[in-house]
């Protein structure tokens, strides 16, 4: 099912005398691709809840349109419009098993939709089988652990044959092992289903992991769509850059003179086609290559060593971020010992950025 968003915008009024109206989701304007998986990602506060409310229908767009396929929903309640939703706290009743759970949704259909109680039973089991917890039908939520529970929530959205499945952040109470487990269920069941998906959530890992493409926002604005790596590889505007990666970019003051950029008194790139001016400059983790001919100089803080990867950590002027952090083939030897540490720049991980309006600038690296 085909999701077009046109135009969506959300306002809370002002509570009390000295408040002001808050703009949670601001002309947000986007296609959902029939059976994609949609990551909206962003920082919390950043309206990414409120849209998935808005499409689900818990809530009503001060402007702007919703449609599934053809058909307009923007005035439909949430029963009529065919979304699943599983929520961060999963809302299972305690005192059902997991297989009533599933069919508690079956039960209120009404008129041609209605189902027998062996129908419901049989839909039921189809769902619990796809989410891998058939064996669990007997139990009820307290005898299950976190990620069980979590399969359950999304064996109840699936079980109505949803247009769309909703999904927020159904992953930040589990541990960081069951969190890599279950977002593999989550992106192999929305695969053999062919549901179109929306998935919230901060993390940016979780998002860019299972997406077939994200949505980044920041204060209800769109920032930038795209496919997970080309965001990454090509951000709009230094927030997507920041928020993007693990560790973050490293981002540093700097100066672009006679084609060539400077961090500090290092002349560290040449850059064609940038007018004289101060920029931000930001160089992804990889995008730092050690050797004693490096243009940009940095003191050697300490190295981490895991495993595949070493993680040299280093400290200069200029950066913004309170170390710089360098991801390296662990087959590199560095002197741990050393008290400087010099860099050449991978010129395709590095990212110019106006010092104002912090939005991307274009060079070709010489």
């Amino acid at each position: 099912m085909k999701v077009v968003l046109e135009n969506l915008t959300r306002k809370f009024p002002a509570r009390g005398k000295r408040g002001q109206e808050v703009i949670a989701v601001n002309g947000f304007n986007f296609v959902i691709p029939d059976g994609e998986l949609i990551g909206l990602l962003g920082p919390s506060g950043c309206g990414k809840s409120t849209a998935l409310n808005l499409i689900c229908g818990l809530l009503k767009p001060t402007d702007g349109k919703i449609f599934f396929g053809d058909d307009d929903v923007t005035d439909l309640p949430p029963e009529k419009r065919g979304v699943g939703m599983v929520f961060q706290s999963y809302a299972l009743y305690p005192h059902l098993t997991v297989l009533q759970n599933i069919i508690f949704p079956l039960e209120n259909l009404k008129g041609k939709d209605k189902l027998t109680r062996e129908e419901m039973r049989e839909r039921a089991m189809r769902a619990a089988e796809l989410v891998q917890i058939e064996g669990l039908i007997d139990r009820r939520p307290s005898e299950l652990s976190c990620g069980q529970q979590q399969r359950v929530a999304i064996a109840r959205a699936l079980v109505k044959m949803p247009r769309v499945l909703l999904l927020d952040e159904p992953l930040s109470n589990l541990d960081a092992r069951l969190r890599l487990q279950t977002r593999e269920e989550i992106r192999r069941i929305q695969k053999q289903t062919g549901i179109t998906t929306v998935f919230v959530t901060h993390d940016q890992e979780e998002a860019m992991s299972i997406s077939d493409r994200i949505v980044v926002m920041k204060d209800g604005v769109v920032q930038q769509v795209g496919r997970p790596q080309e965001v990454y590889d090509d951000p709009i505007n230094l927030f997507v850059a920041k928020f993007l990666g693990t560790p973050p970019i490293s981002v540093f003051d700097g100066e672009v003179k006679g084609g060539k950029l400077y961090i500090g008194d290092d002349a560290v790139l040449g850059v064609s086609g940038v007018s004289d001016r101060k920029v931000t400059v930001g160089v992804r983790p990889e995008g730092f290559v050690p050797g004693i001919d490096g243009e940009l100089h940095c003191r050697l803080k300490g190295v981490e060593v895991m495993g595949r990867d070493i993680s040299i950590i280093a400290e200069n002027p200029a950066c913004q971020n309170p170390v710089i952090r360098a991801i390296v083939s662990s087959d590199l030897s560095i002197d741990a010992a050393g008290g400087e540490v010099a860099f050449s720049l991978k010129a395709h991980k590095v990212f110019l950025f106006d010092a104002e309006s912090a939005e991307r600038i274009a060079y070709k690296a010489d």
